[in-house]
């Protein structure tokens, strides 16, 4: 919800050189994160490690308004980065668990398809509410959807076996609870798609206003239409021909989205790119993650997934962070940001032609 007006907020109080920080902050926290949250869901319980990512949500997005300059806010969203390292880390190892093997690429496309509709939609409503309402009543209306989550998962069932009580030994890391070896080729691909996301989540409202459109989450609910049919149709094909096949053509389809969005000279053209963006993205996130639950030991699953989204969290950390470098405010500096995010995805497709 608040995404496409967190630049607009920035530019408020003095922080349009900013741009871009804002996803980057908010990944840096979730990167560090995720090893503590895939120890804590192979060990504490998917529930407890879920509620501790919703619960960040509903509590930060209270803080947005009284944090009024650049520095503050970069904290916000320092803080706020804990929601999305400890939340999809308990959601997928959940989910892998109650997936029948056969059909683990359907299940993760109801997943993402269920993700994506919030995502987008989210986007949506929130540009449509700061167009009628205070931007305050956007952050706290944030805070209520994040506490609905909070009860959601307090009627669930977990399905983690032989759950240990939290202690604070839990929390001692070491290499072996960072990086789980047997998905490094889904989590390679991960980090290569999105990278490009990270430049169309930070860019994506700059380069829609700059074409004149009023409504900056529009983009958004384009690339969530085509993002939610490929996420479904995505993961099912998947498990009938293969992992590998699918995210082939999903890294074009992206690559080839990322450079028609910078290249879009109109609106129309701008969300002809987001259908296009949303289709590949859409393809690529359930086929990566159930090949992920393929290869992972099933002990570890928690571990494999957190090695997946930290790949995940730099990507768009990455994308977002040179992406605002090199637009730096000049909308003749967009075209070249994300040609280069098309790159990165194209990089992918090479990567998957020619590793065994």
């Amino acid at each position: 919800m608040v995404l496409p007006e967190l630049p607009d907020f920035m530019r408020s109080f003095g922080g349009e050189k900013y741009i871009g920080l804002h996803i980057t902050f908010f990944t840096i926290t979730a990167l560090i994160s995720r090893p503590f949250s895939g120890k804590l869901t192979d060990t504490w319980g998917r529930i407890p490690v879920m509620l501790v990512g919703a619960a960040v949500t509903a509590i930060v997005s209270l803080f947005y308004p009284f944090f009024l300059n650049i520095y503050a806010f970069l904290f916000v969203r320092f803080l706020h980065g804990f929601s999305t390292g400890f939340k999809p880390t308990g959601t997928s190892a959940y989910v892998a668990d109650i997936i029948p093997p056969n059909k683990r690429g359907e299940g993760m496309g109801i997943l993402s398809f269920f993700g994506m509709t919030g995502m987008g939609f989210g986007n949506y409503i929130g540009g449509e509410m700061v167009l009628h309402f205070p931007i305050e009543a956007l952050f706290y209306t944030s805070a209520g959807v994040a506490v609905s989550s909070v009860l959601v998962l307090l009627g669930m069932k977990e399905t983690l076996e032989n759950k240990q009580r939290f202690s604070p030994s839990l929390l001692r890391i070491n290499w072996g609870d960072i990086y789980e070896p047997t998905v490094i080729v889904p989590t390679i691909v991960m980090l290569l798609v999105t990278f490009s996301f990270g430049v169309a989540v930070s860019l994506a409202p700059d380069h829609s206003k700059a074409l004149g459109v009023d409504n900056k989450g529009l983009f958004f609910v384009y690339f969530t239409i085509t993002s939610l049919l490929a996420r479904v149709g995505g993961g099912y094909f998947s498990d009938r021909l293969g992992r590998r096949s699918v995210l082939l053509l999903a890294t074009l389809v992206i690559a080839a989205g990322s450079v028609y969005i910078g290249l879009a000279s109109s609106p129309f053209h701008l969300f002809t790119g987001a259908l296009m963006f949303g289709a590949g993205y859409g393809l690529s996130s359930p086929s990566i993650f159930a090949w992920a639950t393929d290869l992972a030991p099933e002990k570890y699953r928690g571990r494999a997934f957190s090695t997946v989204f930290m790949a995940l969290e730099i990507g768009i950390g990455m994308g977002a962070f040179l992406g605002g470098q090199i637009y730096a405010g000049n909308a003749e500096n967009l075209p070249i940001a994300f040609i280069g995010a098309g790159l990165m995805a194209f990089f992918g497709f090479i990567y998957l032609v020619f590793k065994k």
